[in-house]
């Protein structure tokens, strides 16, 4: 439903890209924004049609890919393109990827940055705080 739920139609074949290179790049675990509430980032996680209803923090990122086939001016398919094992490794990277992020708690790197940040209150909270903070002084240590 708008932004955050982006579509994207890709011809492949008879002079494009071949299927398989365009699937590629969906095997990294690129990190992108929008995780829960649009405030975090994450793995963008190729999965099949059924497992597209993420529940741990609203994610990981999903995207779906549905092939279809022209033939005599009609669509056959659709094709579920990563109901594949060979998907398997990048979905394992993705959750390896997710926990890594997930493990730094609410802040940055995890959380987007508070200029970026929509669908929440943090912004609001931090207005309310705001006067109440004070530098913590970089020790030694915390330089090395």
């Amino acid at each position: 439903m708008g932004k955050d739920d982006p579509v994207a139609i890709v011809r492949s074949q008879s002079g494009f890209p071949a299927v398989g290179e365009i699937v590629e790049a969906f095997t990294l675990g690129h990190l992108v924004s929008g995780w829960m509430r649009g405030s975090h980032y994450g793995p963008l996680m190729p999965v099949p049609l059924r497992f597209a209803h993420p529940s741990r923090f609203d994610g990981p990122p999903r995207v779906i890919s549905l092939g279809f086939q022209l033939a005599n001016g009609k669509l056959i398919g659709p094709s579920d393109m990563f109901d594949d094992p060979g998907f398997d490794e990048a979905r394992r990277l993705c959750n390896i990827i997710a926990d890594h992020m997930r493990n730094h708690g609410p802040f940055e790197p995890h959380r987007l940055p508070m200029d970026e940040m929509e669908y929440t209150t943090m912004p609001d909270v931090m207005k309310k705080l705001q006067g109440r903070w004070e530098d913590v002084p970089q020790t030694a240590a915390a330089t090395v």
